[in-house]
């Protein structure tokens, strides 16, 4: 599988993951579509882009799932087909259950849950009639396992595997493809941008997440994995090893989060 001519959209492209998503692309002589809530974003991480002049900026806000269908339409306008949809956008979360309001909940499942799984609907359709296409959902690796202070969004990752595990039985003789990929902790703005329990951004970095994985390197080991079609990808440091433990080990696992008292 090549990137070479191929439709890619990739939502949450104006900064972390995305940006560095879009930047890496560039460079294989697809066509990009890049959409984020912020235009001036995304049209600075065009401006970055080595093939700026096949790079289409759509920006919304997944919040408004009910516009999906008209955003898609959109999308497929630029290059008449969408090769490929990064489902990449999205918050988090970072606060104690018994803390966090419900409103808190529900913009997390709207936002991470609802918009990402609205997107891929209205986007299916044009799937099943070019008999292909690849969607490829970032999660997390709290799409596997839980951690403390993310309950919601544990809950919407944990949420988008469900969903997609079943397009992609469903939608298999249409040849349609799913990759999940769960990064563990990347070096981006996502515990900044975090929302707290009553629902405000926490705007302070945490020492996990900086000392995460670098974007760039993240990005170029991502598209290996969407490369070679793969059903899901954990891609991080030594936290990767959660997802197996929580498979075989659950309780050592669960000893293991506690001790190590990430925020």
């Amino acid at each position: 599988m090549t990137f070479k001519n191929k439709v890619i959209w990739i939502t949450g492209a104006s900064s972390g993951i995305g940006k560095a998503l879009a930047i890496e692309l560039s460079k294989t002589n697809c066509k990009l579509i890049l959409s984020s809530r912020r235009k001036d974003a995304l049209l600075y991480v065009k401006h970055l882009c080595s093939n700026s002049d096949v790079i289409e900026i759509l920006p919304f806000d997944l919040a408004n799932y009910e516009d999906m269908p008209t955003i898609s339409k959109k999308a497929i306008s630029f290059f008449t087909k969408i090769d490929i949809l990064i489902n990449n956008g999205g918050i988090s979360q970072r606060s104690l259950i018994i803390d966090t309001d419900i409103s808190v909940d529900k913009k997390l499942m709207e936002i991470d849950y609802l918009g990402t799984v609205a997107l891929s609907k209205a986007i299916l359709p044009h799937f099943v009639s070019n008999q292909s296409g690849h969607f490829v959902t970032v999660t997390s690796l709290m799409g596997k396992f839980s951690s403390p202070y993310r309950s919601a969004y544990c809950g919407a990752k944990h949420a988008l595997h469900g969903f997609f595990d079943a397009l992609r039985m469903e939608h298999d003789k249409d040849y349609i493809k799913v990759t999940m990929i769960c990064p563990g902790f990347v070096n981006t703005e996502v515990a900044r941008n975090a929302l707290v329990g009553d629902g405000s951004r926490q705007n302070e970095q945490d020492t996990a997440t900086a000392n995460g994985l670098e974007p760039t390197d993240f990005a170029k080991r991502m598209l290996k994995a969407i490369k070679k079609e793969k059903f899901e990808a954990y891609i991080g440091k030594s936290e990767t090893k959660g997802v197996y433990l929580k498979r075989f080990f659950p309780k050592l696992l669960h000893k293991l989060v506690l001790k190590s008292q990430v925020r």
